[in-house]
């Protein structure tokens, strides 16, 4: 049979986890007042980022681009090729002004391996 513990000693074991609770709960609210959540539009942050979305369709790659933000963005569209003796395919910038909207496109002789956009200040 355990020996029964005093009340003191449970006491004790709840005031450690309270200050256990009490500082996890602090320190969660500390990284979110500095911004801790990427992505997130805090004040004085650099909002340029057009968002894209690729797809890939058999030999051709596709980017549609949108820019919601008041500053002007530069993208590219690089198509990487499956096979080894096909050329990569970089395309030519396009600046997307504010709230503008643009579809990029560009193709390989047979597959294609990867799609992804670059982004650039003008």
């Amino acid at each position: 049979m355990r020996p029964r513990r005093s009340h003191r000693s449970r006491l004790a074991r709840h005031r450690r986890r309270a200050a256990v609770v009490a500082a996890a709960v602090l320190a969660a609210s500390a990284f979110t007042m500095a911004g801790g959540r990427p992505g997130q539009d805090r004040p004085g942050a650099d909002r340029f980022h057009a968002t894209c979305r690729t797809e890939i369709q058999g030999s051709h790659a596709l980017a549609y681009c949108h820019n919601p933000y008041p500053e002007t963005d530069r993208v590219r569209l690089h198509v990487d090729c499956a096979r080894w003796w096909d050329i990569d395919a970089v395309g030519a910038a396009v600046d997307i002004r504010a709230a503008g909207y643009v579809r990029l496109a560009d193709r390989c002789w047979k597959e294609v391996r990867s799609v992804r956009v670059s982004h650039e200040r003008p």
